[in-house]
């Protein structure tokens, strides 16, 4: 597992992180983040490409993510990165959820599965 920060001006302006799993031979791409004042500018795809480039480098046969992200900017940029929409699970319990009454009312998550295949098995 590897985690990588970008840093632009001597300021954290983005993380990302990778996690090897051996079972299937996959590594899920964690925790992508970009500073909201540095969106737009490439940050998150040179993210993307380390994690790519990890995941080459180690033999594995392809990289997963999972998202609840809302903005559809998010999507086109998995997709830049030749990640396939995979599938969804509505009403995603977020961990520290309890499932109440108002939280299924009001809060319904989305949940978006991706995977890049890089070499078969």
């Amino acid at each position: 597992s590897c985690f990588w920060v970008a840093v632009l001006d001597g300021n954290v302006v983005g993380i990302v992180a990778a996690r090897g799993n051996e079972e299937d031979n996959t590594v899920e791409l964690r925790r992508m983040s970009v500073d909201s004042n540095y969106r737009g500018k490439g940050i998150a795809k040179a993210l993307g490409r380390k994690v790519l480039e990890f995941a080459m480098l180690n033999n594995y046969s392809s990289v997963v993510l999972g998202t609840t992200a809302v903005k559809m900017a998010a999507h086109k940029l998995y997709e830049s990165l030749g990640f396939k929409h995979v599938g969804v699970v509505e009403h995603y319990a977020l961990p520290g959820m309890t499932r109440s009454l108002l939280e299924r009312m009001f809060f319904q998550v989305r949940y978006h599965r991706y995977r890049l295949q890089l070499r078969e098995e």
